[in-house]
Protein backbone atom coordinates (compact mmCIF):
# COMPACT_ATOMS: atom_id res chain seq x y z
CA UNK A 1 0.00 0.00 0.00
CA UNK A 2 1.42 3.33 -1.04
CA UNK A 3 -1.48 5.76 -0.73
CA UNK A 4 -5.06 6.28 0.35
CA UNK A 5 -7.33 8.38 -1.83
CA UNK A 6 -10.75 9.70 -0.88
CA UNK A 7 -13.27 10.13 -3.68
CA UNK A 8 -16.65 11.84 -3.53
CA UNK A 9 -19.47 10.00 -5.27
CA UNK A 10 -21.05 12.70 -7.41
CA UNK A 11 -23.91 10.62 -8.81
CA UNK A 12 -24.39 9.34 -12.36
CA UNK A 13 -21.28 7.17 -12.04
CA UNK A 14 -19.01 10.17 -11.37
CA UNK A 15 -16.30 10.03 -8.71
CA UNK A 16 -14.27 13.13 -7.94
CA UNK A 17 -10.85 12.82 -6.22
CA UNK A 18 -11.14 14.62 -2.89
CA UNK A 19 -8.09 14.05 -0.69
CA UNK A 20 -5.00 11.84 -0.64
CA UNK A 21 -2.58 10.50 1.96
CA UNK A 22 0.65 8.64 1.22
CA UNK A 23 2.39 6.12 3.47
CA UNK A 24 5.55 8.22 3.43
CA UNK A 25 3.58 11.08 5.05
CA UNK A 26 1.32 9.30 7.58
CA UNK A 27 2.25 5.62 7.85
CA UNK A 28 0.36 2.43 7.09
CA UNK A 29 -1.23 2.25 10.55
CA UNK A 30 -2.98 5.60 10.06
CA UNK A 31 -4.19 4.56 6.60
CA UNK A 32 -5.76 1.44 8.12
CA UNK A 33 -7.36 3.45 10.96
CA UNK A 34 -8.92 5.81 8.43
CA UNK A 35 -10.41 2.89 6.49
CA UNK A 36 -12.26 1.75 9.62
CA UNK A 37 -14.20 5.02 9.98
CA UNK A 38 -17.74 5.10 8.65
CA UNK A 39 -17.88 8.91 8.70
CA UNK A 40 -15.38 11.59 7.69
CA UNK A 41 -15.50 15.26 8.72
CA UNK A 42 -13.49 17.83 6.77
CA UNK A 43 -13.80 21.58 6.20
CA UNK A 44 -17.10 21.74 8.06
CA UNK A 45 -18.74 19.03 5.90
CA UNK A 46 -19.79 15.50 6.83
CA UNK A 47 -19.30 12.50 4.55
CA UNK A 48 -20.35 8.87 4.85
CA UNK A 49 -18.24 5.96 3.64
CA UNK A 50 -20.06 4.05 0.93
CA UNK A 51 -17.22 1.90 -0.42
CA UNK A 52 -13.76 0.75 0.69
CA UNK A 53 -11.73 -0.52 -2.27
CA UNK A 54 -8.23 -1.41 -3.42
CA UNK A 55 -6.52 -0.94 -6.75
CA UNK A 56 -2.94 -2.18 -6.90
CA UNK A 57 -0.98 -0.22 -4.28
CA UNK A 58 -3.78 2.33 -3.77
CA UNK A 59 -6.48 2.17 -1.10
CA UNK A 60 -9.68 3.93 -2.17
CA UNK A 61 -12.45 5.28 0.05
CA UNK A 62 -15.60 6.45 -1.71
CA UNK A 63 -17.63 8.97 0.25
CA UNK A 64 -21.08 10.45 -0.11
CA UNK A 65 -21.56 14.00 1.12
CA UNK A 66 -24.21 14.28 3.82
CA UNK A 67 -23.99 18.04 4.30
CA UNK A 68 -22.81 20.57 6.86
CA UNK A 69 -21.30 19.02 9.98
CA UNK A 70 -23.30 19.80 13.09
CA UNK A 71 -21.04 20.75 15.97
CA UNK A 72 -21.87 20.12 19.61
CA UNK A 73 -21.00 22.22 22.64
CA UNK A 74 -18.32 20.00 24.19
CA UNK A 75 -16.19 19.52 21.06
CA UNK A 76 -12.49 20.18 21.50
CA UNK A 77 -9.70 20.48 18.95
CA UNK A 78 -6.78 18.04 19.25
CA UNK A 79 -4.46 19.17 16.44
CA UNK A 80 -0.89 19.05 17.71
CA UNK A 81 -1.99 17.42 21.00
CA UNK A 82 -1.41 13.77 20.12
CA UNK A 83 -3.77 10.97 19.16
CA UNK A 84 -7.15 10.67 20.86
CA UNK A 85 -10.35 8.67 20.68
CA UNK A 86 -13.55 10.29 21.90
CA UNK A 87 -16.45 8.08 22.88
CA UNK A 88 -19.84 9.75 22.49
CA UNK A 89 -23.48 8.78 22.94
CA UNK A 90 -25.16 8.23 19.57
CA UNK A 91 -28.29 10.13 20.63
CA UNK A 92 -28.94 13.52 19.04
CA UNK A 93 -31.36 14.44 21.85
CA UNK A 94 -28.43 14.09 24.26
CA UNK A 95 -26.31 16.36 22.05
CA UNK A 96 -23.97 13.43 21.31
CA UNK A 97 -22.59 13.74 24.84
CA UNK A 98 -18.92 12.88 25.25
CA UNK A 99 -18.60 9.93 27.62
CA UNK A 100 -14.84 9.47 27.52
CA UNK A 101 -11.63 10.76 26.01
CA UNK A 102 -8.89 8.20 25.52
CA UNK A 103 -5.35 9.32 24.68
CA UNK A 104 -3.51 6.83 22.45
CA UNK A 105 0.20 6.45 21.75
CA UNK A 106 -0.19 4.96 18.25
CA UNK A 107 -2.72 4.42 15.52
CA UNK A 108 -2.54 0.70 16.35
CA UNK A 109 -4.19 1.53 19.70
CA UNK A 110 -6.85 3.50 17.84
CA UNK A 111 -7.40 0.59 15.44
CA UNK A 112 -8.11 -1.66 18.45
CA UNK A 113 -11.06 0.58 19.38
CA UNK A 114 -12.29 1.08 15.81
CA UNK A 115 -12.46 -2.68 15.18
CA UNK A 116 -14.81 -3.41 18.09
CA UNK A 117 -18.57 -3.91 18.15
CA UNK A 118 -18.42 -3.62 21.96
CA UNK A 119 -15.98 -1.19 23.62
CA UNK A 120 -15.01 -0.61 27.23
CA UNK A 121 -15.95 2.94 28.16
CA UNK A 122 -13.96 4.16 31.17
CA UNK A 123 -16.15 4.49 34.31
CA UNK A 124 -19.22 3.19 32.40
CA UNK A 125 -18.34 -0.34 31.28
CA UNK A 126 -19.12 -2.01 27.98
CA UNK A 127 -21.19 -0.25 25.34
CA UNK A 128 -22.12 -1.09 21.76
CA UNK A 129 -20.53 0.80 18.85
CA UNK A 130 -22.98 2.34 16.39
CA UNK A 131 -20.53 4.17 14.10
CA UNK A 132 -16.98 5.51 13.88
CA UNK A 133 -15.65 8.79 12.55
CA UNK A 134 -12.50 10.67 11.84
CA UNK A 135 -12.94 14.38 12.42
CA UNK A 136 -10.18 16.04 10.40
CA UNK A 137 -11.29 19.49 11.52
CA UNK A 138 -10.68 18.65 15.19
CA UNK A 139 -7.93 16.01 14.73
CA UNK A 140 -9.70 13.19 16.61
CA UNK A 141 -11.28 9.79 16.08
CA UNK A 142 -14.82 9.43 17.43
CA UNK A 143 -16.72 6.28 18.38
CA UNK A 144 -20.48 6.61 18.85
CA UNK A 145 -22.04 4.15 21.28
CA UNK A 146 -25.30 3.02 22.82
CA UNK A 147 -26.14 0.70 25.69
CA UNK A 148 -25.85 -2.95 24.70
CA UNK A 149 -29.17 -4.03 23.21
CA UNK A 150 -30.62 -0.50 23.26
CA UNK A 151 -32.89 0.44 20.35
CA UNK A 152 -32.05 3.75 18.74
Amino acid sequence: MKKLTYYIHGGNGRYEPFYEYSTKDVGVDELYARQLCTYFIMRGREYQLISNEMSGEEEILVLEEIGRNVTVKDETGFRGKGLHVEIRRCREEENYKRLALIPCATHFEIIRYLLKDIVDVPALGQMETTSTEIDEDRGVYVIYVKNIGEDI
